[in-house]
């Protein structure tokens, strides 16, 4: 995506300011999240050994960043995309019980990313991971999740607005539900990112189910690694998978703007099946997945809330770099500050 300066921007927020309202956001909103979902904290790793399956693919092209240890024979080790794998498995090391889970905050460094107001070099978000019985695999479940965490989105919100009373609330008072394929069927010329502006601008926050599962047009909403989300299980209203993307319209940039990627997780028939379709049957030797198979971790819904892509729309930032500590080419430092848009 290309560098985006909204029309007549105003800066809501002095940086001085802006730090503190971060600060504040970001502890509140964990805490909140945690009660709504029965999580506790957790410490999580900024980096893992390569080759034990337990980092994630993402979309599986993002090359991860690594290094070698040198107490350890040169021994690589890479840091992580996200922690949805690592989380499963402290599910089963802790001997987490259904309807409860953990979370934690995610580090990473993404050196594919194409920097813009919405994509840096480093991410921060929420990682959480909540037990789940066999019973919860359905897309009820889902969305009774989905619901309770866009009901905290929503109360964060309305305390920044009780703080900053110029900053008022842009968000409906419910998320649209809609699959992958019912957005084709809705916009059937438009690529699937263009589908998302026209649903998001449409409802205002939207949570799209079933990405990465093949649509019938041959072709994914959007690429989803094979391993963690549970994207071919069919589902109660006829479609293909079990997960999905909380996406908000953003009208500083007139965009579609994504906050969480999450779903309930792959069974060991799921992860059979998307192996399978992904030519990748190797992982089965890995570690985690190994694990799964000999149902020595337990079944699980989880995901992503990034913390500074949720401080960048309720503080009604235009760029990223507004609310985290980043690198960024000087030409996009040059044109921010040409428009008032003041990086960190």
């Amino acid at each position: 995506m290309a560098l985006i300066i909204p029309k007549r921007y105003k800066l809501k927020l002095l940086p001085e300011t802006t730090e503190l309202a971060i600060m504040t956001l970001k502890e509140d909103f964990q805490h909140r999240l945690a009660k709504e979902l029965n999580l506790r904290r957790v410490t999580a790793p900024l980096f893992v050994l390569t080759g034990t399956g337990i980092n994630d693919d993402l979309n599986g092209t993002e090359r991860s960043v690594k290094f070698p240890i040198k107490c350890m024979g040169d021994r690589k080790a890479e840091v992580v995309h996200s922690l949805a794998k690592w989380k499963r498995m402290k599910l089963g090391a802790y001997g987490i019980a259904p309807g409860y889970g953990l979370y934690t905050d995610m580090n990473a460094i993404r050196s594919d990313e194409e920097l813009d107001n919405l994509h840096s070099l480093y991410v921060d978000q929420w990682d959480w991971e909540l037990t789940i019985r066999e019973e919860d695999r359905t897309l009820a479940y889902l969305k009774s999740v989905v619901n309770r965490i866009y009901a905290v989105v929503k109360e964060m919100e309305m305390d920044i607005y009780s703080k900053f009373p110029h900053i008022t609330p842009i968000l409906p008072e419910q998320i649209t539900f809609l699959h992958a394929e019912e957005l084709l069927q809705m916009y059937p010329h438009l690529t699937p990112k263009e589908r998302e502006a026209e649903a998001s601008k449409k409802y205002g926050a939207i949570f799209i189910m079933g990405i990465g599962s093949n649509l019938s047009n041959g072709e994914p909403h959007d690429g989803r690694a094979p391993d963690y989300d549970d994207w071919t299980t069919p589902n109660e209203e006829g479609y293909l998978g079990l997960n999905g993307d909380i996406v908000l319209w953003n009208p500083i940039l007139e965009c579609p703007f994504e906050i969480s990627s999450m779903g309930i997780r792959v069974d060991k028939a799921a992860l059979l099946r998307q192996l399978e379709l992904k030519n990748c049957m190797e992982r089965t030797q890995l570690e985690f997945h190994r694990a799964l198979l000999e149902d020595r971790i337990p079944l699980s819904i989880g995901g992503g809330i990034g913390q500074s892509r949720l401080c960048m729309f309720l503080l009604q930032k235009a760029h990223i770099g507004e609310v985290q500590a980043s690198i960024w080419p000087e030409e996009q430092i040059a044109e921010c500050a040409k428009h008032h848009i003041m990086l960190l």
